[in-house]
């Protein structure tokens, strides 16, 4: 499917994968007081079977060859999105959508440390730089949570980074050629694990019918579709333009919810975020000019 579409094409599917992931946060309001758990459940129920649709399709219909060759990497990989997945979702219902999805975004500077860590690879000035202009927002973004009692919320939100970060790092030292199959085990392993913890817990899996419907909505369309034209996207657009037109899901999520919500943040938040947007930019806009190995292709 990657190699069948232009660059313009790309950019377009990056962008709309970027819309489909900025509604999550207002379709996980819209279930009420639904558990983490829950929503991990059941959202993944929905994911698994349109990511295994398409592996079965780009494999030329042998898609357990294609899972199964991820082997080690995409099973730790899968772990790592159980983690990541799961402390989105307790963000996102702990603290404010704008709080939540800043601290998301801080997922690829998390990337360079881990890879500079575990796999040595040489981090560039401009992208220190970043991390430190980073740093500063996120202080001011959990100092803001503190205050207003949200702390465990931002807690979550950057375990979920760390998640995406070890995600995408496993990934890069497994030298996956594709992604999907890892995310695939990472859904399949997120039904199993929130499964499990709702028994242990001794709830019972019941929700009202239109809570199941968006939790399922949220794997096919937002989280599945999304994935899947994402990957398509880019592998025609450079993983540094790929990390600015992404941005659109930071910015375009807190405008969701408070249009059809009312929701909005404290200025903290946005003063926070808006330094940590900043550094993202900066990092992705001097990594045009330096071409990394890229995270998938």
């Amino acid at each position: 499917m990657g190699s069948e579409i232009g660059y313009r094409r790309g950019v377009l599917f990056v962008i709309l994968a970027a819309v489909l992931w900025s509604l999550m946060g207002l379709a996980i309001r819209l279930m009420g007081d639904a558990g983490t758990w829950h929503v991990l459940f059941y959202r993944s129920l929905g994911l698994v079977p349109v990511l295994f649709l398409v592996i079965l399709r780009r494999s030329g219909g042998r898609p357990f060859d294609r899972i199964r060759a991820a082997g080690w990497p995409g099973l730790i990989g899968g772990a790592g999105l159980v983690v990541a997945f799961a402390g989105a979702i307790f963000a996102i219902q702990a603290t404010t959508i704008a709080n939540a999805v800043f601290l998301f975004a801080a997922a690829p500077l998390m990337t360079a440390v881990m890879a500079w860590l575990l796999l040595k690879e040489p981090v560039r000035p401009a992208t220190w730089g970043a991390i430190a202009l980073a740093g500063v927002g996120m202080f001011v973004m959990v100092r803001e949570g503190l205050a207003i009692g949200a702390g465990w919320g931002n807690l979550a939100a950057l375990l979920s980074s760390a998640g995406f970060a070890a995600f995408t790092i496993t990934l890069r030292w497994g030298r996956l050629g594709d992604m999907l199959p890892a995310v695939l085990i990472g859904g399949t392993l997120s039904v199993l694990v929130a499964g499990v913890v709702i028994l242990a817990r001794g709830e019972s899996f019941a929700l009202p019918p239109r809570s199941i419907a968006i939790a399922l909505a949220m794997g096919t369309v937002l989280l599945g579709l999304g994935m899947a034209i994402y990957t398509a996207g880019s592998r025609v657009v450079p993983a540094a333009e790929i990390g600015l037109l992404s941005m659109a899901e930071v910015m375009l999520s807190p405008v969701w919810v408070w249009l059809f919500l009312g929701e909005s943040a404290s200025a903290g938040t946005f003063v926070g975020g808006t330094v940590l947007l900043a550094a993202i930019a900066l990092n992705a806009a001097t990594g045009m000019r330096h071409r990394p190995p890229p995270l998938t292709v």
